[in-house]
């Protein structure tokens, strides 16, 4: 399995992964938004041997109290169905992290299912001072610090871009 940034001609594929990796199209529609309004800081695919992309993973700003941390959120992450229980998700979050810290962003939040999210080095937000803009059952919105004490003597509420707001 292959993990790289998306090239344009993956662009077509990804949106048919999230169209089919979703319950609706909102999540397809939301990474084209934020694709045409330049809020992409990370879009990775995982590809097999073959060259198909099974899996995506895109990284977009957050903010702290209104203020541009350079930090980021990871929304939406999706593996093709034939494709799932093989780590492939969790390899693109370890990638994700890896070039995000490489590229300076120092903490990743995401919101989702608190146990997977949690092996893959995420912390409840809750114990962290933080939440989220919306109302999400406890412990679903999670904290990754990717660079060591950049949430020290930090708390307040973290926003995702506007494009989030339409989902």
């Amino acid at each position: 399995m292959l993990i790289r940034t998306e090239a344009p001609a993956d662009i077509l594929t990804i949106d048919r992964l999230l169209k089919h990796a979703f319950p609706t199209e909102a999540e397809a529609n939301l990474v084209m938004r934020l694709r045409e309004n330049g809020k992409l800081t990370l879009s990775l695919v995982a590809c097999t041997d073959e060259g198909e992309v099974v899996g995506h993973a895109l990284f977009s700003p957050v903010t702290l109290n209104g203020e541009d941390l350079s930090w980021q959120g990871l929304a939406p992450l999706a593996v093709h169905e034939d494709y799932r229980r093989q780590g492939i998700a969790a390899e693109l979050i370890k990638e994700g992290f890896d070039s995000l810290r490489d590229f300076g962003y120092p903490v990743c939040v995401v919101l989702g299912a608190p146990d997977y999210y949690g092996r893959q080095g995420f912390r409840a937000s809750e114990e962290m001072g933080f939440d989220c803009a919306w109302e999400v059952p406890q412990g679903a919105f999670r904290v990754a610090e990717l660079v060591e004490g950049q949430c020290d003597g930090r708390s307040g509420r973290i926003d995702y871009s506007p494009e989030f707001s339409e989902l």
